[in-house]
């Protein structure tokens, strides 16, 4: 089967590709489940570690400055050893970033859980650098963006999953002040901050456990692998990808995606325990919601999308997001709450549905283009630090809001202008 001048090896069984879809699927959730966890993180390292809100999005800086360091050495991994390989190595070093989680709660120092998360972070670009473009050449190419939005919806019921469980396991409601601490007898200070640091250490256990067992799975597991018609010597390389225009748009507005993305998910409970005045365990419920909400979005997103031409729906979806953004900025009360729960909701099919515009006629181009756009993904890592100086000299974490609601007008002038393939293939 030939998509873009790329074709998949027949099934070793002479079967279908059903088997390969749900193993690489369950790759979406468990990635999804880890980075929905960054938002309990956030409260809970800001609690043990006395940190403002510049400080507290190096958690998001750690895991997604991996991204940029590793998309394009996953993508040239990939390209010689193949998607089961690249796949493999990145589910490996998710169970040991997770195992990493033990060392950094029992030193205590903020830096280790930072490196921790960069581990983490680095399997995660091997395993999203493999699974998008895979999914998209699993059937038919008519079909490749409601496949990936599909596929994402996973990430979706994991985003909703993930900060209910990880509220109860992590999160605690014994929250004292910094004048409090200070009273406190060092040795009772010291047992406090313990107990806190420790509560990370089951949850990331048990995935880490969870991980090895799909590592094994995949292993022993025949995947097709992709392989392309054109000689080696004709290879794509980053300069020829970037003659795209579409891609290179792709890039910039995967960029701003994700930041958009993980201000709005990973400052939620900082935000809604600010702007609705609720408690933190009450506030992981409301997170999960939003999780819900960015699940159903995929797949309502997979649904419309039989009726409405993908950028369309991109360019719609922006739009309200960032309408929602305003009133998340302005609003008080339970009012915010909800606009954000919306954001999460029309934000969904953003990224599936970037990515499979990005690389759509790119050819022996595709996995050097899904590298650049995964690479595009430090856009988590920069955004979320402007969103922490704007809370910390404004004194308010809505404002620190005006960064994803700039990140979604970006998204909208590139599902309006600029999402669309061109013959010539220029820097246009």
């Amino acid at each position: 089967m030939n998509i873009n001048n790329t074709e998949i090896k027949p099934n070793p069984k002479g079967g279908n590709y059903l088997l390969p879809l749900i193993l690489v699927t369950s790759l979406f959730f468990f990635w999804g489940f880890i980075h929905n966890l960054d938002p309990i993180l956030i409260p809970h390292l800001k609690k043990v570690f006395t940190l403002n809100d510049l400080e507290t999005a190096f958690v998001d800086f750690s895991v997604f400055i991996a991204y940029f360091i590793m998309a394009l050495p996953a993508g040239y991994f990939m390209r010689r050893y193949g998607y089961k390989n690249g796949i493999i190595i990145g589910l490996v070093l998710f169970a040991i970033g997770s195992f990493l989680f033990i060392p950094a709660a029992n030193t205590q120092q903020y830096v280790f859980f930072l490196g921790a998360l960069f581990v983490i972070a680095c399997g995660l670009t091997f395993l999203e650098t493999a699974a998008n473009p895979y999914v998209t050449i699993l059937g038919k190419p008519e079909t490749a963006t409601q496949r990936l939005n599909f596929s994402q919806s996973f990430n979706g019921l994991a985003a909703f999953l993930a900060p209910v469980i990880g509220g109860k396991f992590i999160l605690s409601d014994v929250n004292y002040t910094e004048e409090q601490l200070a009273a406190m007898l060092p040795e009772d200070k010291k047992a406090y901050l313990i107990a806190e640091a420790a509560t990370v250490k089951g949850p990331y256990l048990v995935l880490g456990i969870l991980i090895c067992i799909i590592t094994v799975l995949v292993l022993f597991t025949k995947l097709p692998d992709i392989k392309h018609e054109e000689e080696s010597n004709e290879g794509g390389s980053i300069i020829k990808a970037f003659r795209h225009r579409h891609l290179k748009w792709a890039v910039i507005a995967q960029f701003f995606y994700i930041g958009a993305q993980i201000c709005v998910l990973s400052f939620f409970i900082r935000f809604v325990t600010t702007s609705a005045g609720i408690s933190q365990s009450e506030a992981t419920w409301y997170a999960g919601g939003a999780g819900l909400a960015f699940m159903l979005g995929r797949f309502g997103g997979t649904f419309l999308m039989q009726f409405l031409a993908p950028h369309r729906l991109l360019m719609l979806y922006a739009a309200i997001s960032a309408l929602l953004s305003v009133i998340a900025i302005f609003g008080s009360g339970m009012i915010t709450v909800y606009a954000l729960i919306g954001v999460a909701f029309f934000m969904s099919v953003m990224f599936p549905t970037i990515f499979s515009l990005g690389i759509s006629g790119l050819g022996h181009d595709t996995k050097i283009g899904s590298s650049l756009i995964v690479m595009s993904i430090v856009g988590g890592a920069v955004l979320p630090l402007g969103l922490g100086y704007i809370s910390d000299v404004t004194g308010s974490i809505q404002y620190g809001y005006l960064v994803p609601l700039a990140c979604f007008l970006v998204v909208f002038i590139y599902a309006f202008k600029f999402w669309k393939p061109i013959n010539n293939n220029t820097l246009s």
